[in-house]
């Protein structure tokens, strides 16, 4: 079976690779960079160097695919982040329907029911609703919750500040977890067994946590017992954010999916839909690889 998988070099799309090129399919990995996808290329998969924002690209990768798996890569130097989150939408249905491909697995996130007010996610929103534009194509969007790999980025703030934090939180609020591995099995099921028909949607969690839990479990196993999770104003995370270096158009959207968070809207549509099972990473396990990664870091002073 011929598969196609964008964002190659990915946090998910490398090990869908992975687990595709050990099931002998053959797979085509979509990168800008040929070294990015060195390993993927060693296992024997076909490159395809080119830009998401190149139409006539795509559509050539596309053109003789069995099945695609799409994503929207992430683009921390763009002015208006959900639109143009909205335009590879609209550039990969334009691919998809010039290219005739009839099975396509979507990663999109929890939230992505919310037209507005939900960050990059709101984005995301759109980017679905340009693939539900396709009537014949079989489509699966995957709406997996917040990465645990989202947590190393509060490393910095362990080190410094001796505690973990966000605008949102507390023992009221249960986070959504996921596992990139995790999310890389699921869509890997679903491309081979192409299990799915019409638009569909597939909630996808590896554990749920509140983050007084969070901070407590990734303190015990970095040598921190009690470290806390301390929830801040919208005014002092943006600045948190923009002294962190991000760009204001990103430091503006991750502060608004926040908000989402805090008020449960983003959540609130995976517990209508909850999947019958959890996925096999826990937070336990996942504080161990956080654990690595911290201790791989040299120590600063805690102000």
């Amino acid at each position: 079976m011929k598969i196609v998988i964008t964002g190659g070099a990915g946090n998910i799309s490398k090990p869908l690779a992975e687990i595709l090129l050990s099931e002998k399919q053959e797979v085509t990995a979509v990168s800008r960079n040929e070294k990015n996808i060195g390993g993927l290329i060693a296992l024997g998969a076909k490159p395809a160097l080119g830009s998401v924002e190149d139409i006539a690209f795509l559509k050539e990768t596309f053109t003789g695919a069995d099945v695609l798996y799409t994503m929207v890569p992430p683009n921390m130097g763009v002015t208006e982040w959900k639109k143009w989150i909205t335009q590879i939408g609209k550039n990969y249905a334009q691919a998809i329907r010039e290219s005739g491909v009839k099975y396509v697995v979507n990663l999109s996130s929890v939230g992505a029911h919310l037209p507005e007010g939900c960050g990059p996610v709101s984005g995301i929103h759109f980017e679905e609703n340009e693939l539900n534009s396709l009537p014949d194509v079989n489509l699966l969007h995957l709406r997996p919750g917040n990465f645990y790999t989202n947590l190393l980025s509060q490393i910095g703030m362990i080190k410094n500040m001796g505690i973990m934090g966000a605008n949102f939180g507390g023992g009221q609020l249960k986070m959504v977890l996921a596992y990139p591995a995790d999310i890389a099995d699921v869509a890997a099921r679903a491309l081979l067994e192409r299990d799915f028909s019409g638009h569909d949607i597939r909630y996808i969690a590896s554990d749920e946590r509140n983050t007084d839990e969070i901070a407590s479990v990734i303190g015990k196993e970095i040598g921190k017992p009690g470290l806390a999770w301390i929830v801040f104003s919208d005014e002092d995370y943006l600045k948190g954010l923009l002294q962190a270096g991000l760009p204001e158009e990103i430091a503006a959207n991750f502060v608004e999916m926040g908000q989402s968070i805090r008020s449960g809207q983003m959540n609130e549509e995976y517990w209508k839909n909850r999947p019958s099972r959890l996925e096999k990473t826990k937070l336990e396990d996942f504080a161990r690889i956080f654990s690595a990664v911290y201790h791989s870091e040299p120590e600063t002073a805690v102000h």
